[in-house]
């Protein structure tokens, strides 16, 4: 009943800020679960999934996708520059842009496949020494040279500090975005979705509320 919960919840939210239903989307974080917790959610029918890691995905998403069919798989792991052409060829959307080393080898890699996932820039909006994301006072730069690169950024993402109030974080990412053109705000988790969704999230990210308590080896 889990992922019925938050679905439910995340109507909620999205009538009480007067959005549409339906507008946000629920990013199942299956990062280092069971597979058959995985699948009991693809069994529900849910087809949003986000991961971490990429070599964890390769391992086990593209047997899932011969079974279920078309799904949307999310990039929101820091993302190692060695890493990108698996990644590219596996993630529908990746949300950790994060730096000029990963945009230059994307813009590569786009010029050489035609594509790419939809890409969000991270943000790292409490300026946290020891967390990844662009700063918020170097993100027009960033995304003029991304821009300049012929990478098209969609949206921003953060991951607010864990002792902070999520909901200023929440407002500066929204405020970034509309400064910059982008429509797509990645942001708000388990314990602050609703607080996203009313500052304009367009992706939440939800995993062990979903799936239960993650055990790491």
């Amino acid at each position: 009943m889990a992922l019925a919960d938050i679905t439910e919840r995340l109507r909620a939210a999205e009538r009480a800020a007067g959005r549409t239903e339906g507008s946000v989307t629920l990013i199942a974080v299956s990062k280092v679960q069971p597979a058959e917790r995985v699948q009991a959610v693809l069994d529900q029918g849910h087809r949003v999934f986000g991961e971490n890691y990429v070599q964890e995905a390769a391992g086990k998403w593209p047997a899932w996708r011969d079974h279920y069919g078309p799904l949307q798989l999310h990039m929101i792991g820091p993302l190692q520059t060695n890493k990108a052409k698996v990644a590219v060829d596996l993630f529908d959307a990746i949300h950790t842009l994060d730096r000029p080393s990963l945009a230059q080898k994307l813009a590569s890699l786009g010029q050489a496949r035609g594509s790419l996932p939809q890409l969000f820039v991270q943000v790292n909006t409490g300026e946290e020494p020891q967390k990844a994301g662009v700063l918020p006072g170097e993100l027009e730069v960033f995304l003029r040279d991304c821009r300049t690169m012929d990478l098209s950024p969609v949206g921003l993402m953060c991951i607010p500090p864990e002792d902070q109030d999520s909901t200023p974080h929440f407002a500066m990412l929204a405020r970034m975005a509309a400064d910059h053109g982008l429509t797509g705000l990645s942001m708000g988790m388990s314990g602050d979705f609703e607080a996203a969704v009313a500052h304009g999230a367009t992706h939440i990210r939800v995993g062990s509320a979903i799936f239960g308590a993650r055990t790491y080896a």
